[in-house]
């Protein structure tokens, strides 16, 4: 158990003993390092196989009832923006006001939503407050149902959006680009699509997003297995029956195996649990699963907030996690929980002066005391022990996407529900009826994979599913071929014009749409003053590339924090190169210094950085 202690004193770090903590940081220290070395794989993130060929129908879209026939089109506008998902939309919103209307949106979805038009799986729920996470709240005078947006409400939200900012008569769904090319002597790109379009772009922004293709497991006999199999952001309802709220009604008979227990499988797995004849949890990493402690919204509540109420709180939200003192916690949940114990340890203590390894060494006390708490929670929820003590995240708070749910636990207390823990070496084989875990073949009638998405497996134009050429027809693939090349993570050396928005060297945050809602507001900033100054293309400069692919790849406390961590998509599976997983090779200051950054960059007004034609 924690006990309360005293960690600062005049100043100065006080090392509690054993005894006083109720545990030995030591020991926990080498119990966490065991955990994280015995699933370090030697393939990291080529463990994943592609999803072509003969797996191609993984990737297809089963929400789409109807192609949308149409004509080739043949258009000169002003931007192309490629991704119909919040990052897209939020693009063509900050466009608009920016007084840039001359826009199209290309989306090889049926509709606007992004990862939410295609995570339907039951219990799917965004594990960021509402009031944060759904963009242009005040715009479009929405109020949430509760604090945690279910997956249907994310969804109809977005299509909101697409309605209060005119967006569909601008957007060809069911599109896919193909490719894009820039033409040196117009100043135009040439964007090319499956359904024949040829636009030619001023300026193309790629929002295309990297939660959307899913990522499968590279089992050996994967295509050999003889029931029916699915990934959970294409499921299945007309197998399982049912609906994004569960009564999965058709899988009362069928013996269910679901491989992957992070994010998404912490959602689904109840409902499975409670449908299936008989459920088998196959499990390599447990993931950290504290209360949700979702509540209905307050109306009053809601109809109290001034004018201008959510940017201050994305504001606020952003400043927590990112360690900069604020005199209120507006949102005060379990990711803001998970940052401010240090703060307040640290503010007003004299703490200023301790050095940055002691404060390390404290960050990393009171990650072991949150651990703990998350890990009782499992002995209170889980009747067997051996299932409990399997089902116990041991590793930091920030190795994994920390999750929050009430259901998930108890399931595991359920007769018809197995876990199949694999000892942190996942599957072995598939075979015709089912999987192998240790010699033991456990036979199914379906078989799920909650494995997510292609994140830091693949090159950035591969999750497109396009190429871009730029000048002299370099592709970017080439270009990004040992890491990804960009200045200030939106623009690169010899494609013009070419804006890139999302986890691309930018500055990270938990909260995705406030992020992409600032990358919107600049590049729109940016676009507006280049058609006042009649400035046809704008560029990184080679240096200025150089220098910003060197700063956010350059170690910092994060790279360190990671490489200590259990291999996940955070790490690129622990591996030891620095810059290609999920939270690596991002502004090592953190989001909210990136965008004041970027806001006293656009103020000087000189391009720095830029060649400017």
């Amino acid at each position: 158990m924690n006990k309360p202690v005293k960690f600062v004193t005049d100043g100065k770090l006080y090392v509690p003993t054993a005894e006083e903590l109720g545990f030995d940081p030591a020991q926990m220290r080498r119990r966490y390092d065991a955990e994280r070395d015995k699933r370090l794989r030697p393939d990291a993130t080529t463990q994943y196989q592609d999803i072509d060929g003969d797996l191609k129908h993984y990737n297809d879209d089963p929400y789409i009832t109807a192609k949308i026939e149409r004509a080739p089109v043949v258009e000169d506008i002003e931007v192309a923006i490629l991704g119909a998902g919040f990052g897209g939309m939020l693009m063509a919103a900050r466009l608009q006001e920016a007084g840039i209307r001359s826009f199209r949106i290309i989306e090889r979805a049926g509709d606007f939503g992004g990862t939410w038009y295609w995570n339907r799986y039951p219990g799917a729920q965004c594990d960021v407050e509402s009031y944060t996470y759904l963009p242009l709240l005040e715009e479009t005078g929405y109020m949430p149902k509760e604090k945690y947006s279910f997956g249907p409400e994310i969804y109809e939200h977005a299509q909101r959006i697409g309605r209060h900012y005119d967006l569909y008569p601008r957007a060809y769904f069911q599109t896919q680009v193909r490719e894009m090319r820039w033409d040196e002597a117009a100043s135009r790109w040439v964007v090319t699509t499956d359904r024949g379009d040829t636009f030619r772009a001023h300026h193309v922004v790629v929002s295309s997003g990297s939660l959307n293709r899913p990522k499968l497991p590279g089992l050996p006999g994967l295509r050999n297995f003889k029931g029916h199999t699915f990934h959970t952001s294409r499921w299945d309802y007309a197998y399982t029956g049912g609906s994004s709220e569960g009564n999965l009604d058709k899988l009362g008979d069928k013996r269910v195996g679901i491989i992957g227990t992070g994010a998404t499988g912490i959602q689904c797995i109840p409902h499975l649990g409670k449908a299936a004849g008989h459920l088998y949890v196959f499990q390599r990493t447990p993931s950290s699963v504290d209360e949700r402690r979702n509540s209905p919204t307050d109306p009053n509540w809601f109809k109290s907030q001034k004018p201008g109420w959510q940017r201050e709180r994305n504001y606020n939200f952003a400043c927590l996690l990112a360690g900069i003192p604020v005199e209120k916690d507006l949102v005060n949940d379990g990711w803001t929980e998970l940052f401010k114990s240090l703060s307040e340890l640290l503010d007003g203590t004299g703490a200023a002066h301790l050095t940055t390894e002691e404060i390390k060494q404290l960050g990393e006390i009171l990650d072991y005391q949150h651990g703990n708490r998350v890990r009782a929670r499992v002995d209170a929820a889980v009747k067997d022990p051996a299932t409990a003590e399997a089902l116990k995240a041991w590793y930091r708070p920030w190795c994994k996407r920390p999750t929050f749910n009430d259901e998930y636990l108890p399931t595991f207390s359920r007769p018809n529900v197995t876990l199949v823990d694999t000892g942190g070496k996942g599957v072995e084989r598939v075979t015709e009826k089912g999987l192998v875990v240790n010699g033991v073949e456990y036979e199914l009638d379906c078989l799920i994979f909650a494995t997510g998405f292609e994140v830091s497996r693949a090159t950035y134009t591969h999750q497109a599913e396009l190429e871009i050429y730029g000048r002299d027809g370099v592709k970017l693939g080439q270009h990004w071929s040992r890491g990804m090349r960009t200045y200030h993570g939106m623009l690169s050396h010899g494609f013009p014009n070419c804006f890139h928005m999302g986890f691309t060297q930018t500055g990270y945050s938990p909260n995705f749409t406030d992020m992409l809602d600032q990358q919107a507001a600049h590049i729109a900033a940016v676009l507006a003053d280049a058609n006042a100054q009649g400035i046809k293309s704008l560029e990184a400069k080679k240096q200025a590339e150089d220098d910003w692919v060197a700063l956010v790849n350059s170690p910092n406390q994060m790279t360190e924090y990671l490489a200590n961590c259990t291999p996940g998509y955070y790490n690129a599976e622990g591996t030891s190169k620095g810059n290609e997983g999920f939270l690596q090779g991002h502004y090592p200051e953190g989001g909210v210094p990136f965008y004041r950054m970027l806001a006293q960059w656009r103020a000087k007004g000189d391009h720095e950085g830029l060649t400017v034609r």
